[in-house]
C-alpha cells in the first residue's frame, strides 16, 4: 500500500478499522482479493503475481499485516528480496509475533526501505527498516504513507482527519472508500522532498494518484468488529473491479 489510515482499539464498534490505497504501475500483474488456495493457513488478500507476495492481507484467525515502501530512490538497490513476502510471513501461523519481531530487527536491512504494520485486534506493531525501529501500536488513529508512521505529509493529515470524521458513520465503508478517491494535490510549499523530480513529488502528494503508467490501482477497506465479524473489500480502478468478502474469525 502507499497510503494507510487505521483505527486500533479506538472505536466502540471496531477494534480494527482500515482504509488504504495501493499505488503501483498499471502493468504489474496482480490477482484481486481472494482466499489463497495454495496456502493452508487461510490467507485472504490481493496478490502480486510478479513476486508472489502481497501489500496487505489477513488470516482466517485474525492476523493482519500491511506494508508501504519507504520512498528514497537514491537508496533503492536491485536484487533485494521482495518486500511483499514480509506480509505473507506475518500472516502464516508458523511465525509467532515475537519471532517476527526478531526477524525484522535482525534481518530487515536485507530489504529496500519499508514500513510494516502487523499483528491482530489484540496487539499491533509497527516496524520500519530505515531506522530499524520496532514499536507497539497503542489505541488511536494512525496514518502511514511512504515516510514513517504519522509523518505529517499533507495527504496523510488529510486522510486521518477525514477518517476520524467518517469512521463512526453508519455507512463508513462506502464513505471511506469514496474519501480515498480524493485526487487533490498539495500546495508546492507543502510538498515533501523525497528524491523524486518535482513534478512527480506533486503527483504523489495526492491521496489518489493518476498518471499515464502509474497510480492508485485500488482501495481496500477492512473492518473487524468486536464479535469477530470481518468485512474485507477491494475496489479496483486499474482494472475496474469490486470484490467484497465477509467471514467470521476462527477462534
Amino acid at each position: 500500500m502507499c497510503l494507510i489510515t487505521f483505527a486500533f482499539q479506538h472505536l466502540d464498534k471496531y477494534p480494527l478499522l482500515v482504509i488504504a490505497n495501493r499505488d503501483e504501475f498499471y502493468a504489474r500483474p496482480t490477482a484481486p482479493l481472494h482466499w489463497w488456495e495454495d496456502d493452508q493457513t487461510g490467507i485472504i488478500g490481493g496478490r502480486d503475481l510478479q513476486d508472489g507476495g502481497t501489500w496487505m492481507g489477513m488470516s482466517a484467525n485474525g492476523r493482519f499485516a500491511a506494508l508501504t515502501n519507504y520512498r528514497s530512490p537514491e537508496h533503492m538497490q536491485v536484487g533485494k528480496p521482495s518486500r511483499g513476502e514480509l506480509v505473507t510471513m506475518c500472516l502464516r501461523e508458523e511465525m509467532p509475533l515475537e519471532e517476527m519481531r526478531r526477524f525484522l530487527v535482525t534481518r530487515g536491512d536485507k530489504y529496500n526501505g519499508f514500513n510494516l504494520i502487523y499483528g491482530s485486534t489484540e496487539e499491533l506493531y509497527y516496524y520500519n527498516n530505515v531506522q530499524n525501529k520496532h514499536q507497539q501500536v497503542y489505541p488511536g488513529i494512525y496514518g502511514l504513507s511512504n515516510a514513517f508512521l504519522n509523518t505529517p505529509w499533507p495527504k496523510v493529515q488529510k486522510a486521518t482527519t477525514a477518517f476520524e470524521n467518517l469512521s463512526s458513520q453508519p455507512d463508513a465503508e462506502n464513505l471511506l472508500i469514496q474519501m480515498m478517491q480524493n485526487d487533490e494535490t498539495a500546495a508546492d510549499s507543502e510538498l515533501p522532498h523525497t528524491g523524486v523530480p518535482p513534478e512527480w513529488e506533486k503527483k504523489l502528494s495526492a491521496m489518489f494518484i493518476t498518471s499515464a503508467e502509474y497510480g492508485t490501482r485500488l482501495t481496500t477497506f477492512v473492518s473487524i468488529d468486536r464479535n469477530g465479524n470481518v468485512v474485507y473489500r477491494e475496489k479496483g480502478y486499474q482494472p475496474v473491479s469490486d470484490h467484497r468478502i465477509t467471514f467470521n474469525l476462527i477462534a
